[in-house]
């Protein structure tokens, strides 16, 4: 009898134990040292940097070789500099992208919560800037439907690139208008503007800008007149009208700030500069070519030659070069606070670039074009910390010509490290005229695109084949909409 309340006594005791337990139990198990709720502001410094960083590598490793900027060097066989492109090129693109881009939407959410106009803007342009290089490296891609896995939305529909675009000028639209420059950003401080509300917003419609000119061959979207009329009404729709309200971030080395090189030896390393690159420069005796590259030597070693690169794409088994060629400089990716590394997303000298080409092609006005040429190589110069030489826009190499081509050009100089800028204008215009080289692969024409990854395929596989049929083929030289 003594036993069996004693067994009784015990099971009362653990049912008592368990039940105050569990009545705290949520309590209790609350970390102090994690944050449970974020704020609008929480994500957006690692956005900006997580993604300019990558897109920087990406201009080095990708950009630089299909635009004749810099190659490997020496290079027996294959590179992206001789048009090789490989099926997993696209890889981190996508995955980086997308990444971000359900970041954007967690800040964008909860700044809906916050009711805090301005972050809903900000998360509205990088979304759209992120979306741009995106659809632009691929062409269809999921929209709509992406980053909604925690909808249980595994197998997102890909919205067409003209889709994208719309949705992008309607998103860049709506923070233009919904900026209040009046109001604090009360999150942090970011480290692009410094909680500057009137450059974000000079931000906002500088990349509009951008987007709408790479719709200049869709008559439907109007690009020109679109971009006639923000031209035309700075108060409604302010720009970028200085170097100092550019979207650059200064990489200092100290974090969060570092550089994208952790070891700047890397950038220099097996490397030179391209023979086009340096050749066009030479022609205006440009103040750029020690900010970018090295001086080549003689085969000895012993004395410097000037600016001299050699040609992407060259042919391994016939080529010879009988001296040491310029290489990229590796102080342009050597963080220091007193010499910090200008890491670029959109600069005011592309929008200088953006306005001489709407002159010259759809308002005819060669005065404005010039005008505007004129300050977009000067800014494209100074972001630099270079100084232009008084003489240089007399240089026959140098001065408007009244072309497209010498705009793009210098556009082409204006774009250095902004990701796939200069690849996706030359897609775009066809200028610059680089040479074609007798190394070079897919029958030396310039690949458009990506391939879409292997991982979509075989995890997404009707969208993914509705998307193929839809741009016409899976294929490194399918061009997209906006080329057509």
């Amino acid at each position: 009898m003594k036993r069996n309340l004693l067994y009784l006594l015990l099971i009362v005791a653990v049912i008592f134990n368990t039940t105050s337990c569990t009545k705290d139990f949520e309590k209790i198990n609350i970390d102090p040292n994690r944050i449970d709720q974020i704020s609008p502001g929480t994500l957006l410094n690692p956005i900006i940097f997580n993604m300019a960083s990558f897109n920087m590598q990406r201009a080095d490793a990708i950009t630089f070789n299909l635009m004749q900027v810099a190659l490997p060097y020496p290079s027996a066989s294959g590179g992206i500099h001789r048009y090789d492109i490989q099926e997993s090129t696209g890889n981190s693109a996508w995955s980086t992208s997308y990444l971000q881009l359900n970041n954007v939407r967690e800040m964008y959410n909860k700044a809906v919560q916050a009711n805090d106009p301005n972050y809903k803007a900000i998360a509205l342009i990088l979304k759209s800037w992120i979306y741009a290089n995106l659809t632009d490296c691929f062409g269809d891609v999921p929209m709509e439907e992406a980053v909604l896995g925690d909808d249980y939305i595994w197998h997102p529909k890909f919205n067409t690139q003209k889709e994208v675009y719309a949705r992008m000028i309607a998103d860049l639209d709506t923070a233009n208008t919904i900026f209040n420059t009046g109001k604090s950003m009360l999150y942090g401080t970011d480290i692009l503007y410094a909680n500057n509300v009137s450059k974000w917003k000079k931000f906002s419609n500088s990349l509009k800008m951008r987007i709408l000119l790479r719709t200049s061959k869709r008559a439907d979207f109007n690009a020109y007149a679109e971009i006639r009329k923000m031209i035309d009404n700075p108060t409604t729709y302010p720009v970028f009208s200085a170097n100092d309200d550019a979207a650059a971030l200064k990489l200092t080395g100290i974090t969060p700030l570092a550089s994208p090189w952790g070891r700047p030896v890397d950038f220099t390393s097996y490397r030179a500069a391209g023979k086009f690159f340096l050749d066009s420069l030479n022609s205006t005796n440009d103040p750029r070519r020690p900010k970018f590259t090295t001086m080549a030597r003689n085969a000895a070693g012993s004395a410097t030659i000037g600016y001299q690169g050699i040609p992407s794409g060259y042919n391994a088994s016939t080529a010879t070069f009988s001296f040491i060629p310029s290489n990229v400089n590796q102080l342009l990716v050597t963080a220091s606070a007193t010499a910090p590394v200008y890491c670029p997303l959109m600069t005011y000298a592309e929008v200088e670039l953006i306005k001489a080409e709407v002159e010259l092609v759809y308002s005819k006005n060669t005065a404005a074009a010039k005008a505007a040429y004129e300050k977009g190589v000067k800014a494209a110069i100074e972001q630099w910390g270079l100084v232009v030489p008084a003489d240089y826009f007399t240089n026959v190499n140098a001065s408007f010509n009244n072309s497209l081509q010498r705009i793009m050009i210098q556009k082409y100089y204006a774009l250095y490290f902004v990701d796939y800028q200069q690849w996706f204008e030359v897609r775009r215009t066809g200028y610059p005229v680089m040479p074609k080289e007798s190394g070079m692969l897919n029958n030396k024409v310039l690949p458009v695109r990506f391939k879409y990854p292997i991982v979509v395929r075989s995890n997404n596989p009707d969208n993914y084949n509705k998307a193929v049929q839809s741009i016409g083929g899976d294929d490194f030289n399918t061009k997209l909409w906006w080329e057509k």
